[in-house]
């Protein structure tokens, strides 16, 4: 897709955001809420708006990929093709055909360790970069987070600030204040979690696709680990596992505890927006400035895309929509934040669930092991005509600081 395709497609995108918000406006200005039919034609053109934001990440993904060239230099060990043409060449045989289809120069290219039986390759380099692709394409928050990668090391440590100081003391020109002893330090360790998934493919369809053995895997894998590393990022309880932003914490497994969850008004299945039981609008207001602004320039809102259609229709007590539209290449904004949106954040809103947050999710910290690997399983599935792959990853995260956050957490108040 070319240059001009993509400013064609963001042009479109910006006239959908201003269209919608004349349909909006114009409820407003009359002083009644959207009809169903008016609702029905916001809610299109906002699908439509978010379709075409997956299409323009994509395309302009895909041109930078175009104007790359790759390195066919042998590399510092003398193997064909550095990152390129040649090792991708010697993989795709390895998918197909197994070591019998790997020549002298294939194998040189691949071959990493000493492993006559296992059938363990390092995937080439090219392949492994599109894998981890894949998966930040399914994963927002990686996107936010910091990613560390271990080297050597079975875990990272993190330091943290347990206490502090109090603050210093007026004194004369020669005093030196009161000793304070409050300065204490702890650690967060992050120790990367194994996650494997196998996937089985028909040695026909590796033979005759025209899209490629290697592209087959990599989206069976990328779909798989992604998944499993997001559910974990949300909701896991930290036990060989991630611990997820909404899980609770506490002293023994650090995250995020209940301090920082916030109540906002609902009914069960939406939000309140009267005067009587409370606005949803006024607790997300509350809910911006109990983080702190230094944290708002980095900030997000995280919702699963059923809660924000929610989120789209609150209004403040003057009748105005908390959510703008953004122009051009900006984003859209709740109370002058952008958002992120996951299928694995909560989608129900009963009460005491939890269904949102507000947070500077680089303070979530993610840590993979060094390598991918695949393996390939060369005769336990030659009965029927197929060949396994398994792909293995080592991945852990963690909130490693709690104040960055804020939770939302249903409160029904209606009768």
């Amino acid at each position: 897709m070319t240059t001009l395709k993509i400013r064609e497609l963001k042009a479109k995108r910006t006239k959908l955001g201003v269209d919608a918000r004349a349909i909006m406006q114009a409820a407003t200005d009359a002083g009644r809420a959207m009809t169903a039919e008016e609702d029905k034609t916001f809610d299109t053109m906002m699908d439509e708006r978010d379709q075409l934001d997956a299409t323009i990440a994509r395309a302009e993904r895909l041109l930078d990929d175009d104007r790359s060239t790759l390195d066919n230099e042998p590399d510092d060990n003398g193997r064909p093709g550095g990152d390129g043409k040649a090792r991708m060449e010697a993989w795709n045989a390895y998918l197909r055909n197994g070591r019998a289809g790997l020549s002298d120069t294939h194998a040189r290219a691949l071959n990493a360790g000493n492993d006559p039986e296992g059938g363990f390759l390092v995937a080439p380099e090219q392949f492994v970069t599109q894998l981890l692709a894949n998966i930040d394409d399914m994963m927002p928050l990686r996107g936010l987070a910091t990613v560390q990668r271990l080297t050597q090391a079975e875990s990272l440590g993190v330091p943290t600030r347990d206490s502090d100081l109090d603050d210093a003391d007026w004194t004369s020109e020669i005093g030196t204040g009161s000793q304070d002893d409050g300065l204490k330090f702890g650690k967060r360790e992050l120790r990367p979690h194994p996650l494997a998934k196998r996937v089985k493919v028909s040695r026909t369809l590796l033979r005759k696709s025209t899209m490629g053995p290697e592209q087959i895997v990599r989206e069976r894998m990328a779909y798989r680990h992604g998944t499993a590393q997001e559910n974990g990022f949300m909701t896991g309880d930290g036990n060989q596992k991630p611990l997820g932003l909404f899980t609770p914490g506490n002293a023994d497994i650090g995250g995020i505890t209940t301090a920082r969850d916030l109540d906002v008004p609902t009914n069960g299945t939406g939000f309140v927006h009267d005067a009587t039981d409370g606005y949803a609008a006024d607790a997300l207001i509350d809910a911006k400035y109990m983080l702190k602004a230094q944290y708002h320039r980095r900030a997000r809102w995280l919702f699963h895309r059923l809660v924000l259609a929610e989120v789209r229709k609150i209004k403040d007590a003057n009748g105005q929509y908390i959510w703008k539209p953004g122009l051009g290449d900006q984003s859209d904004t709740i109370l002058e934040i952008p958002y992120i949106l996951s299928e694995f954040a909560p989608s129900t809103m009963a009460d005491g669930d939890y269904f949102g947050m507000l947070g500077d999710f680089s303070f979530y910290w993610i840590v993979d092991a060094l390598q991918f690997e695949v393996q390939r399983l060369v005769e336990l599935y030659a009965e029927a005509n197929q060949v396994g792959f398994i792909g293995r990853a080592e991945v852990d995260g963690m909130p490693v600081l709690e104040e960055p956050f804020v939770r939302l957490q249903s409160n029904d108040t209606v009768a």
